[in-house]
């Protein structure tokens, strides 16, 4: 970081705050509810629950994964890549959401706040980046299934999954070099539930052109590029299986699809409908949209993908009947 300052002159003297107040929900009413609890601390609590079924069900689908050796295809290192980013997105972000509106911690150091920010938006871009992999890995396994082994290879997966990595950190990193040479002194308060690049920049009372121009580019490369590719690869797989004679094969390669469909969707849409609208949408309403983008998909992924891939299914069932037996050979055992 010291790079971006340095090349700003070393003359120049940044303004930097010892702390920032994240404050959540704007002009609602602390008014208390059941057991003096306020009404809006329920919203938070409900996170939590939330937060517990993702833990439970992406560490579920990782173990299954990593133990169940016929879960060993190119596709599950970016299914794995996926439930790791999911459960450490929302582990670096729900506790922390938890710990500022329920026990009113909403004070954040300065460096805190830059890495609270880097780690939840680094998840965000591999999130988005992990679809991109799904989705190449279903257009070569469709349309060339002859010659999927050869293009899709756990080498190509494993180098694909670790560029996206690189790019993304970089990326990020960028975002937050450029914060560290902004001066905060109009005001410390983020109006988000987290430290939000959008909300922090717009702090600055020095030039933060390069930041706005960062959160122009970013979505640009981050969602509608992703998204692009995805849509056009669905097309190519439609127009493909359009022309297939049998139709009955054609539903069922599609039926492949429907999970990585409905990731898509619950993903792309909420984010869509929310910079879309950005301007016609209340802040309030913009924080609880963004704040469930950020749980929901990561909770509800694990169990689309246990109730829409075979393989899992198998392996869940496998997983079921070995505990039972398990189970009953300790009861044996204790009986006799």
């Amino acid at each position: 970081m010291e790079l971006f300052n340095s090349a700003l002159g070393k003359n120049i003297t940044f303004v930097r705050p010892a702390y920032f107040i994240i404050s959540g929900f704007i002009g609602i009413p602390n008014v208390n509810g059941f057991m003096g609890i306020p009404h809006i601390k329920y919203y938070y609590i409900f996170l939590f629950f939330v937060y517990i079924v993702s833990v439970v069900g992406n560490a579920t689908v990782m173990a299954m994964i990593c133990f169940d050796h016929n879960l060993r295809s190119p596709k599950y290192i970016a299914v794995f890549n996926l439930v790791f980013v999911d459960l450490f997105g929302n582990t670096a972000l729900v506790p922390k959401v938890l710990d500022i509106f329920l026990f009113n911690n909403n004070r954040i150091a300065y460096n805190d706040c830059l890495t609270f920010l880097f780690f939840c938006y680094t998840c965000l871009c591999m999130q988005s980046f992990n679809l991109v992999a799904l989705a190449y890995d279903r257009l070569v396994a469709i349309i060339f299934p002859l010659h999927y082994s050869v293009k899709v290879t756990h080498r190509f997966m494993f180098s694909m999954i670790a560029f996206f990595w690189a790019f993304a950190i970089f990326a990020v990193l960028i975002s937050v070099g450029l914060l560290t040479r902004l001066s905060i002194c109009d005001s410390v308060v983020i109006n988000s539930y987290f430290c939000d690049h959008g909300q922090l920049y717009r702090l600055a009372c020095n030039d933060h052109f390069p930041n706005y121009v960062v959160s122009c580019l970013y979505p640009v490369i981050i969602f509608w590029a992703p998204l692009v590719f995805i849509l056009l690869s669905y097309v190519y797989i439609g127009c493909t299986l359009a022309k297939v004679a049998n139709v009955q094969q054609g539903l069922k390669a599609f039926k492949t699809c429907i999970g990585h469909l409905l990731l898509v969707a619950i993903y792309f849409i909420p984010l869509l409908i929310t910079f879309t609208l950005m301007e016609k949408i209340r802040p309030n309403a913009r924080i609880i949209n963004l704040s469930l983008t950020s749980v929901f998909p990561p909770m509800l992924n694990p169990i689309i993908y246990v109730l829409q891939t075979q393989e899992i299914k198998e392996s869940l069932k496998r997983l079921l009947k070995i505990s039972g037996r398990a189970k009953q050979t300790v009861t044996k055992i204790v009986i006799t």
